[in-house]
């Protein structure tokens, strides 16, 4: 197979491995595939699930979608930036989340939503931020 044909199978596998795609990994892949570290860098920046910085353990999404924001999303969002000193598309200094924002989980009947990793967290309000946090600071 040609370079470009196991270029993305290989991007994934070293994303697995390390969590991200470090630059150093990158470079090797150059010299072995014998393909430019810019087309490298062009296909991995293109796809948005793979990252050049490290990530948290817990990847928290809060949805931003037209129904979650009517109900409050806006807010959820400002109390995990707060307690989590992070930023959208941020990790905290100790690896162990990142947050993000999504256009839509699909869930609107539990409005405001958030997932943790893959688990669904819905009708996120004053009590239930509380547990959201709690599950997010868990190991």
């Amino acid at each position: 197979m040609t370079g470009k044909r196991v270029l993305i199978p290989i991007l994934h596998r070293i994303q697995e491995d390390y969590g991200f795609l470090p630059g150093e990994a990158l470079e090797r892949l150059s010299k072995k595939l014998d393909l430019p570290l810019a087309e490298i860098y062009s296909v991995a920046s293109f796809y948005g699930q793979f990252h050049f910085t490290p990530r948290g353990r817990k990847i928290v999404r809060v949805c931003m979608g037209t129904a979650c924001h009517v109900r409050g999303a806006g807010k959820v969002l400002e109390v995990l930036e707060k307690e989590f000193n992070v930023g959208v598309g941020e990790t905290t200094e100790d690896l162990a989340m990142t947050l993000e924002t999504v256009g839509c989980v699909g869930c609107c009947g539990l409005a405001p939503v958030a997932t943790v990793n893959d688990e669904v967290v819905g009708e996120i309000g004053p009590k239930k931020v509380d547990e959201l946090i709690k599950m997010i600071e868990e190991d």
